[in-house]
């Protein structure tokens, strides 16, 4: 292996300085292309032909970025999109994904311009603190409105002339949903209970036929309250979990009657992979059927792969073996060749999956095949094999030259003051600078004394 001789460094400070500054105002510029990219990636669903959960994980798989930061890159990427003086900042180099990346958690249309006046003239860190101090103070405001809104809340009702009721309420945006939900269940609860009941004259004018009217919605309510009248109000109890017995038909899941379906004891079919999927490593009560019903064969309550072996199957795998998926709990054992077809429950023949990647090899046409190096391959729904991690072709050359020199190449200019900070020492006066963003955004909620008391850091 040969080693690339660097480029010798340069002799005086000043050079130093600015092959530092231009080499960051291109990478700023590639950066902002690379986001494009992953965009576009992100829209064409190019993760999900590799089988893996999003295209974060996708960019931590292939390009070794970190989760986190690979989620950041794909929100920052999408929110480019809709801000157009930034992205072309950041299309020349003349601002860093740092500032980028804080301005979008904030920006719109309405206020960027504001952002962007900070980021020509601030550094990295007056951005971050103007982007955090400003967020605290929408959560402020909103926070105000919410309480604003609790206080305002109430129900009334008075007697009409005619001897009618009339009710008068106002909720909050998250216990009106709860209602709503509510009355709508009453509302198709009373619609199956007396299909008939809905003619032309209980309907409300201008309401489309197969709609229940106001006068149904009225009703339901009156129901709600009779139902509370009769069993008090009930605190809905705690999770339970349930033992489900499959009744799984025995060619289906053997392969030689593949148009065969299983189903839950209630009579939910299930397909023939979803019950190979779920008898791979799960608690079950299996009656197994012939193709005329008979009971073949009903199983006890067992685990289908016994503790010793899953514990030794922990112990190799540590996680989910799917290229990409670093996933290492909530984890479930798959036969490689399923026990239906002849599969031992032996740890050669069993490798250790993530919900989602077990459902992707069962129902999502991908697969996987021990090899005899003692690993496993996995191929996705076309056949072809998934690569490891970082084995794409990489290509070689002068990276830094190459970069440059697709830059120019763009129609960029970028030289050592491109992407250098502007600011000369002055102080930020983030008052200011957060009563402009509000401003921007189409108003000001929150006072001017209580700005600087969002945050904990002194504001200068």
């Amino acid at each position: 292996m040969t080693m690339e001789t660097p480029d010798p460094l340069p002799a005086s400070t000043d050079a130093l300085v600015d092959q530092i500054t231009e080499l960051a105002a291109h990478i700023h510029a590639a950066t902002y292309r690379l986001l494009i990219l992953i965009r576009e990636l992100d829209r064409r669903r190019v993760w999900a032909d590799h089988g893996c959960n999003s295209c974060a994980h996708w960019l931590n798989w292939q390009c070794g970025i970190g989760l986190n930061a690979a989620r950041e890159k794909v929100r920052v990427a999408h929110a480019l999109e809709t801000l157009p003086e930034i992205s072309e900042a950041f299309r020349q180099g003349i601002i860093s994904y740092s500032k980028v990346r804080a301005m979008s958690r904030v920006a719109t249309p309405e206020n960027e311009a504001d952002l962007m006046n900070v980021a020509y003239y601030g550094t990295a860190a007056h951005v971050e603190k103007l982007t955090r101090y400003y967020r605290r103070a929408k959560e402020a405001e909103a926070l105000e409105a919410a309480n604003d809104r609790h206080e305002k809340r109430g129900l009334h009702w008075y007697y009409d002339d005619d001897g009618m009721l009339v009710i008068q309420c106002r909720l909050d945006p998250e216990d009106g949903a709860r209602f709503l939900k509510g009355l709508g269940g009453t509302v198709e609860a009373l619609r199956e209970e007396d299909p008939g009941d809905v003619t032309a004259e209980t309907r409300a004018p201008g309401v489309i036929p197969g709609f229940l009217s106001a006068a149904h919605r009225a009703d339901a309510l009156v129901r709600m309250a009779e139902t509370v009248i009769a069993n008090g109000v009930a605190t809905p109890p705690p999770g339970e979990r349930f033992e489900v017995t499959v009744h799984i038909d025995a060619g289906s899941l053997t392969g030689e009657a593949p148009g065969g379906m299983s189903e839950t004891d209630d009579a939910r079919p299930l397909c023939s992979e979803t019950v190979r999927r779920l008898g791979c490593d799960a608690a079950l009560v299996g009656l197994v059927v012939d193709g005329d019903g008979e009971p073949l064969n009903v199983g006890r309550r067992t685990r289908a792969i016994p503790p010793t072996i899953k514990r030794a199957l922990n112990a190799r795998d540590r996680g989910c073996r799917f290229p990409g998926c670093n996933y290492t709990r909530f984890v479930e054992g798959h036969h490689v060749k399923h026990w239906a077809r002849g599969g031992e429950t032996k740890l050669n023949n069993l490798v250790t999956l993530c919900g989602r990647h077990h459902r992707l090899v069962h129902e999502g046409g991908f697969s996987v095949e021990a090899v005899d190096t003692g690993g496993f391959c996995f191929r996705d729904p076309r056949g072809e094999p998934i690569p490891d991690a970082g084995t794409f072709p990489r290509k070689r050359g002068d990276r830094v030259a190459a970069l440059m020199e697709e830059n120019r190449r763009c129609g960029l200019d970028i030289d050592a003051q491109t992407g250098a900070s502007n600011w000369g020492g002055e102080t930020m006066d983030y008052d200011v600078a957060i009563h402009a963003l509000f401003e921007a955004d189409g108003g000001f909620g929150v006072p001017k004394t209580e700005i600087t008391s969002v945050g904990q850091e002194s504001p200068h």
